[in-house]
């Protein structure tokens, strides 16, 4: 089911935007959630820096390895069985630490639906291996927070290049400032604008 906020988001993004009309008319679809917390930052950090064929091939040996894929499972392997699955050594490191964020409670999910965009990203980027971009991606993708703009990717960056400035890759302070016209919902703007490069469903 896609968010109880997306015909509301996209019928006012293509009555506010002509651009975006064009692509809510074009693209069928919505963001959706993916997987348990904790498995979607896990996967996060398999992916970082490596093709999707070589992640999913990591992931499916973790997965093996780990069974059911929670932190408590990670922490009872030592790093180098971890890395034996195909993790390289500091992703091991990564993925230790984001196993014992949650089993200590400082990363604690059913927290969030209190806290803001920003407070979770600052929880999330507490962990070695977490940058703000892969925040961001979880908020967007698991959480589907409706208002999120991720000014790092380089997918929106070449997505409003193309359709707003003429091709000319923005500057972060421009890229936000043509984001502004997209409040309250820069998730469902950010969405189409990744289709419109990209006709495959984009998930994270």
């Amino acid at each position: 089911m896609p968010p109880s906020y997306w015909q509301k988001a996209r019928a006012e993004l293509a009555a506010s935007d002509p651009v975006m009309a064009m692509l809510v008319a074009r693209y069928e679809g919505s963001i959706r959630s993916r997987g348990a917390p904790f498995e979607t930052l896990l996967r996060a950090i398999v992916g970082q820096q490596i093709s999707v064929k070589a992640a999913d091939a990591v992931w499916g040996r973790l997965q093996a390895l780990l069974g059911e894929v929670l932190p408590e499972h990670v922490l009872a392997f030592d790093p180098q069985a971890l890395r034996e699955a195909g993790l390289s050594a500091r992703k091991a490191e990564y993925v230790v630490d984001l196993a014992l964020h949650w089993m200590d409670g400082r990363l604690a999910p059913e927290t969030f639906p209190d806290k803001t965009d920003d407070e979770i990203i600052a929880d999330l980027t507490a962990v070695r291996g977490i940058g703000r971009w892969t925040a961001e991606m979880f908020l967007m993708f698991n959480l589907n927070r409706p208002d999120v703009w991720p000014v790092d990717d380089i997918g929106i960056q070449k997505a409003v290049a193309l359709h707003y400035l003429e091709g000319v890759r923005p500057t972060l302070a421009a890229l936000r400032e043509v984001g502004e016209r997209w409040r309250p919902w820069r998730t469902v703007a950010s969405w189409y604008l990744w289709r419109s490069l990209d006709p495959d469903d984009i998930a994270y």
